[in-house]
């Protein structure tokens, strides 16, 4: 689990992705992304990393500044290198954001050689 106080930073406004001074959606994805990658990185080898591929998610209310939001992930499925994760972004309302993101396991040196 991650959680998030909203700051003025991680709003709608400060993003561009909105004109309301709320929690954007793009904070909100990168919050469930890190949910992802803490839930498997005690399973992965030193050399290991995971690397985004899809993401679906389903904003569903405002957060405001101040408040504190949850995101959690849980390993729904494995594929081989492929893992896709549930997961859900709380605060003290309730549901804020749900859905689904794939990560895939990668060789962290031979994937950076790829963009040298």
């Amino acid at each position: 689990m991650v959680e998030l106080v909203v700051g003025d930073d991680d709003t709608a406004v400060a993003l561009r992705s909105g004109d309301v001074p709320v929690l954007g959606t793009p904070r909100i994805i990168a919050l469930a992304e890190e949910a992802a990658v803490r839930a498997i990185e005690a399973s992965l080898l030193a050399a290991e990393t995971s690397v985004g591929m899809k993401v679906q998610l389903d904003h569903l209310a405002p957060t405001a500044v101040g408040d504190t939001v949850r995101a959690e992930a849980t390993v729904e499925k494995v594929n081989g290198r492929r893992i896709t994760f549930t997961v859900s972004v709380n605060d003290d309302r309730g549901l804020v954001a749900v859905g689904r993101i794939t990560r895939v396991v990668v060789d962290r040196e031979r994937f950076i050689d790829k963009v040298r």
